[in-house]
């Protein structure tokens, strides 16, 4: 029985037919359709996995779980890491290491689909449920997408304000700027613009070293933190921003991204190449996730330590945060720093969501449309509804704005979730690459948990806005 042939787009040299790949089963049996083209066709298999030593081979691989990182401390995160650090001191640190935990869980995954299957998880979608379901989780994919690029942009223009006195509503439309420049730096290479997510990583971490050091936190609070008290369960208030940090962590969108991105190394198409290829891309992501979980809990960190301690308690909002940082910590340009984090958070998101959609688009339908089109789509879906709020209501209006996008994310964050576990648990699809039964079972938990925890905080998110209207 020959092995199915992948037909590659008319731009790329044709790849060889996978025949020496064991897994030709898998592809002809475990899915409703054979794979026709290649996830994000344009940087597909195009950088080379060369070199014998360990630390080479970790470097080729070296760059996907950056893209995937952003989403784990875009804007939309910052305003819940503010409030718990600035009610609660350091107590919700070990939720943000539980987060991110269960990020480097599904990112794993995420990787070892792309991997092992040659689809993204938008294809592996398409090619396992009816034309009627793809449209509906398609739908609800772009949704979350459009909602997750409107905190980034709404960060992105909180920034430009905040640094250079840029109105609101014109920092938004210059927001629009990076689909130009993501489509300059992907005509370099896919590796020019993996350098660039990296090094605005490392400028945010640089920016956090810095506030965390003039801060001063309490250490021994910041160690007893990290282990998880039963009061974030009893005290209501404190688990609603517990599972908003949650809620915000963990993004359906990096799962889609992850899957494709990974599939740009060139690795061995065999059973052992493959193997190498998950180590690796694992390594890669769990490191890039590490960095998220220090600027994620430096976030809180600061908070507590300048907010917290001085007894404001109430700080929520990213401007609030700006304009008490440096009087309270009597440090001049530690506003300004906090601030150029956060353009750089915000750009960042923006250039990966950007990408995320072009592969969600392009996975679920089948469709190719020019990159530039598509991204000037994404845009717009995103800075149409944030410069109209920017416009009509205000600084406060952006910042409900911020938190709409969390719960539409959270509402969406299942229906990715739930397929990743089970395509990689099914031995039909992924062959001796399947989840063992600790993992299947550890994983469908924590999709169990997301979605239990995140069906309660929207609920309680519906129920203060019914609360507050009335009230109003």
């Amino acid at each position: 029985m020959s092995a199915p042939q992948v037909v590659p787009p008319a731009s790329l040299p044709p790849e060889p037919p996978p025949a020496a790949v064991p897994a030709a089963p898998v592809e002809e049996s475990g899915w409703r359709r054979a794979r026709h083209t290649p996830s994000l066709a344009e940087a597909y298999r195009t950088i080379p996995v060369t070199g014998r030593s360990w630390w080479r081979k970790l470097l080729a691989f070296a760059g996907p779980g950056y893209l995937v990182a952003v989403g784990y401390m875009d804007p939309g995160n910052w305003a819940t890491d503010l409030a718990g650090g600035s009610q609660f001191g350091y107590t919700l640190l070990s939720v943000i290491l539980a987060s991110n935990l269960m990020a480097v869980l599904l990112q794993g995954l995420a990787s070892k689909l792309g991997i092992v299957t040659g689809r993204d998880l938008a294809q592996a979608c398409r090619d396992h449920y009816s034309r009627p379901v793809n449209i509906a989780l398609w739908l609800l994919c772009e949704v979350a997408i459009a909602a997750c690029d409107l905190a980034e942009v709404i960060g992105s223009a909180i920034a430009l304000n905040l640094l250079f006195g840029i109105p609101l509503a014109v920092g938004v439309l210059v927001t629009a700027l990076d689909v130009l420049l993501l489509l300059y730096l992907q005509n370099k290479g896919f590796r020019v613009l993996e350098a660039l997510v990296i090094l605005l990583v490392a400028t945010v971490g640089l920016c956090f070293v810095f506030e965390l050091v003039i801060s001063r936190p309490d250490l021994a609070g910041v160690a007893r933190g990290f282990v998880p008290s039963p009061s974030i369960l009893s005290d209501r208030d404190k688990l609603y921003v517990a599972i908003g940090i949650l809620g915000a962590t963990v993004m359906p969108h990096n799962l889609y991204l992850h899957s494709s991105v990974v599939q740009t190394r060139k690795y061995e198409e065999s059973a052992e190449g493959k193997r190498e290829a998950v180590r690796f891309a694992f390594i890669d992501s769990t490191i890039a996730l590490s960095f998220a979980l220090f600027i994620n809990a430096s976030i809180l960190i600061v908070a507590a330590a300048t907010f917290h301690r001085a007894g404001y308690t109430g700080v929520a909002e990213i401007q609030d945060a700006h304009e008490l940082l440096t009087p309270l910590l009597g440090v001049g340009g530690a506003s300004a720093v906090f601030a150029l984090a956060l353009l750089a958070s915000g750009q960042n998101s923006t250039l990966t969501g950007t990408l995320a959609g072009q592969i969600v688009m392009e996975g679920f339908l089948n469709i190719r449309i020019r990159p530039w089109l598509r991204r000037l789509i994404t845009r717009a879906i995103a800075i149409v509804p944030a410069a109209a709020t920017a416009i009509l209501y205000g600084e406060r209006g952006t910042a409900k704005l911020l938190i709409l996008s969390q719960v539409i994310l959270s509402l969406q964050l299942s229906f990715a979730v739930f397929p990743l576990v089970r395509f990689t648990s099914e031995r039909a699809k992924m062959g001796e690459f399947v989840n063992p039964a600790w993992l299947k079972a550890l994983a469908y938990l924590v999709a169990g948990v997301i979605a239990a925890l995140n069906a309660w905080l929207l609920v309680q998110t519906l129920r203060g806005a019914v609360l507050g209207a009335g009230g109003g």
